[in-house]
């Protein structure tokens, strides 16, 4: 990996390979907005089994995600002289698998969240809203704080590579800076699970959060807004267990019982 030039110059690179990710994030909503008209109202698993649904939790990942990866992309790509439609690739790749690899960890708290639905419905909402107050506190900590840095000004990382050659390098990258932002970003995914896992509202409106965090609000000010936020939510939770969906279907639909 040749030697960073100063961040400020870097902005300007890799612009064609950033747009191709929006695109990609942009099929990737697609593709979701699909399956989630045809599933319906669904049950925290969305009645998949394991494989099938980290399958579409990547795809929602990729959805959601790859937009915010713009600033690690320019500066990456800005260090790189040939392959950078190749190296773009790996370097996402490398990201989207620590978000699959977390998929693994959404898929037992959602199977848990759906027996709770289905046999004991008052720990159901209650977990709802200890979910909603579980990120409202992580938002305001600074670990949280620390983990958004990162993933905001990804130059320090890209120094820890510069001495790297070779296709690992670009997964490494990419599964670094992906598994920063599963340290940033893990408490507002696990808020989709009390929400409906495909219910495209909250992706949108998590989507949106995770942009201003990352690419446009400094400081720690909206971080601390979005935990109020929350907090705002599990009040609205308690108060009406219907505002969390995904926590209040008492069974999976019948016609999506695959457990592939």
């Amino acid at each position: 990996m040749p030697d960073l030039v100063p961040q400020q110059r870097l902005w300007a690179t890799g612009t064609s390979e950033s747009a191709v990710l929006l695109l990609a994030a942009a099929v990737g909503w697609l593709v979701t907005a699909g399956l989630a008209s045809d599933m319906g109202a669904m049950s925290a698993t969305m009645g998949l089994g394991p494989a099938g649904f980290v399958g579409v939790w990547t795809l929602m990942m990729a959805a959601m995600m790859l937009p915010s990866m713009s600033p690690l992309t320019r500066l990456y790509l800005g260090t790189l002289g040939d392959h950078r439609a190749r190296r773009s690739f790996l370097l996402a790749l490398g990201y989207l698998t620590v978000w699959a690899a977390f998929g693994v960890v959404a898929f037992a708290l959602a199977e848990g969240a759906e027996r709770l639905a289905a046999n004991t419905p008052g720990w159901a909402h209650a977990t709802a809203v200890g979910i909603c107050l579980v990120c409202g506190i992580y938002q305001m900590t600074s670990l949280k704080d620390r983990c958004l840095a990162r993933c905001r000004t990804p130059l320090g990382q890209l120094l820890r590579y510069r001495s790297m050659t070779g296709p690992v390098v670009d997964l490494r990258v990419g599964a670094g800076h992906g598994a920063w932002c599963v340290a940033c970003c893990w408490s507002l995914m696990v808020v989709l699970i009390a929400f409906g896992v495909m219910n495209l509202i909250a992706m949108a409106i998590l989507t949106a959060v995770i942009l201003v965090e990352k690419l446009a609000a400094p400081g720690r000010w909206f971080s601390v807004l979005v935990g109020a936020a929350a907090f705002a939510l599990a009040i609205g939770v308690w108060i009406d267990p219907r505002l969390a969906p995904g926590l209040s279907l008492q069974s999976p639909p019948t016609h999506m019982t695959m457990r592939g």
